[in-house]
């Protein structure tokens, strides 16, 4: 396929520019919401970033580390650690010796954890929901899973 076929609009190649146009849009929108019906946990971002990225690990029989969160996050260890460090802080993680190496510290969710992943969930599902609402079943189902095959490919 030539440049110019890759670049014209309504192909499929054309699916990479309106996935990042949703990116740019919702990281703004996740990051900026104060809206009132939100759970005050949900405010803070980046603890909900570092709790799914925790949950993404163990959900894939994984030890979580401040390495896979930084991985999870695409951060420079320092950041990841940071981040790690606030939500620790604020409950929602615990910290324990690695079970496989003694010189890493492995991450859990606590039980606040575990409700700042389930909130999260809620309002993402609450979301797009609201946004694919009119649309067919079928449709909302197709594109759920074409959302969830790409994640899982890159395992995310």
């Amino acid at each position: 396929m030539s440049r110019r076929a890759a670049a014209r609009p309504g192909t499929a190649a054309d699916g990479g520019p309106a996935l990042f146009r949703l990116v740019r849009f919702w990281s703004r929108r996740w990051i900026n919401r104060t809206s009132a019906d939100l759970p005050d946990e949900l405010r803070h971002a980046q603890h909900v970033q570092v709790v799914e990225a925790v949950a993404a690990t163990v959900e894939q029989d994984a030890e979580a580390t401040i390495t896979s969160v930084s991985h999870q996050l695409g951060l420079d260890h320092s950041g990841a650690s940071r981040m790690v460090r606030d939500a620790t802080a604020a409950g929602f993680l615990s910290r324990a010796e690695s079970e496989h190496d003694r010189r890493r510290t492995a991450l859990a969710l606590t039980a606040s954890g575990e409700r700042l992943l389930a909130e999260a969930r809620d309002w993402q599902r609450q979301v797009f929901t609201e946004l694919t609402a009119d649309w067919d079943d079928a449709d909302r189902q197709r594109f759920a899973g074409y959302l969830r095959r790409l994640s899982n490919e890159l395992e995310l």
